[in-house]
This record gives C-alpha cells, structure tokens and sequence, in this order.
C-alpha cells in the first residue's frame, strides 16, 4: 500500500528542516506551505518531495490540497513539527491490511520532560485506543478512498482532525498505533497545564456547539482532486 505524507505549513520552515532524513523515508510527501514571512524552498527537502503553495493559512484547506495531489492509497497527515520514528510507516502499513480499518492516529510523546504533558499523551493515547478520537498532532491517517467520499476535512478553524475522526468512525475501524510520534512542545511555551486547559475548554465548546463556532470563512472549498487517483 502506497502512503502519501501530507504536511501544511505555516511559518515552520525550520521545523519542517529539523525533521532532516526522516522525511526521506516517505514514498511520496507533499508539503502545502502558506508561509508569507519564511517560506519554504526546495532545498529544505528531500529529492522527490512535491512543494505546493497556498493562498490560505488554514490547516483543513492545506490538508485537503495536499490529498488532491496525492496519489497513495493511504493518507498520512503530518504536523511540521511532529517526527516520525522508524517503523511508523511499517506498522500504518500493516494496520490498513485489515479492510475494516478506515482511518486512525499514533501514540504520541512531547519532546518535554514535564510529567504533566506525558500524563495527558497518556490520556490521548486511551482515548483514542477506546472512542477513535485523534488530534492533528497525533498523525491521524485515512484510506483515501473513504477520505475522498467524506469529502475531506471540514474548512474549519480548529477541530477539523478531530471532527474526521469522529465521520470517518461511521465508515469502519479507527486504530491507534505505536510507536508514538514525537510532537514538539512549543506551544506550551506559556504553560503547560494553562494551555491545556484552553484546550479543554474549547473542546467542551465543541462538544455543545459542534463545528460553528469554528468554521473558517471566505474559503472556497477545494472539490477538484479529491477523486480517487484515475488507474
């Protein structure tokens, strides 16, 4: 099975460099770069990669721009500063031979030593082991077949990785694998425990109010492409 890597990004050039060789490992990736400030250039990646430019900096509309590109059975969507260990391709690989298995995510680490970040990967990793329910920076992936027929990630502003979990559900098996990607802890630069409650509270907000409050606006939604690749 052939797995295209999709990664969006948005100002994140030098994490998207650090991700060095492992990158290389991907049988086709695909960034979607929005940068204004530092955008990416071909250099930063590995001989093969497909560069594409968009005009929103919206991480739903990136994504779905990537996997109208690609050409993989599979989808795999990458956050810029999300790593990959060796055998994760493998062990997705070896997840989607079982045809009830639609879509999924990974275990995921922080690079940080606080036990209260590695409490809440634990959390995550259980959740999505029992409800299916992943975040972007757990590496959700689909079959794109039935990512396609879903008609890809909803244009919203937050929750759009989360919100195909919970549609791609209804289609078949989610599965949560191992090894644990390595996500970076930048974001809770402020603190961990209050930005995890933000977090928090904007799920709650979700859960009562479902995608309103974060629908993206002035996007057109992407609709050429996301048909299965033509034999």
């Amino acid at each position: 099975m052939r797995i295209s890597v999709v990664i969006p990004v948005f100002e994140d050039r030098r994490e998207l460099r650090e991700q060095g060789e492992r990158l290389a490992e991907a049988e086709e990736l695909i960034v979607v770069d929005a940068s204004t400030v530092d955008p990416v250039q071909p250099g930063d990646l590995p001989a093969g990669a497909r560069l594409l430019s968009s005009e929103h900096a919206n991480r739903a509309y990136q994504q779905n721009l990537g996997a109208a590109a690609a050409s993989g059975e599979a989808l795999l969507f990458l956050h810029a500063d999300t790593r990959l260990p060796e055998g994760t391709l493998e062990s997705l690989r070896e997840a989607l031979e079982n045809s009830g298995v639609v879509g999924g995510g990974f275990e995921r680490f922080f690079d940080s030593p606080s036990r209260f970040l590695q409490w809440t990967c634990r959390l995550a990793a259980a959740r999505g082991r029992r409800l299916g329910w992943f975040l972007g920076d757990q590496a959700v992936f689909a079959r794109r077949e039935v990512f396609v027929d879903l008609g890809g990630f909803k244009l919203l502003t937050a929750f759009e990785d989360y919100d195909l979990c919970r549609r791609l559900k209804r289609r078949g098996r989610l599965r949560c694998l191992s090894p644990p990607v390595i996500s970076s802890a930048r974001r809770f630069s402020q603190g961990a425990v209050r930005r995890s409650l933000q977090d928090f509270a904007l799920t709650v907000l979700y859960g009562v109010l479902g995608t309103r409050p974060f629908r993206a606006i002035q996007i057109v939604e992407i609709k050429e492409g996301l048909a299965p690749p033509s034999s």
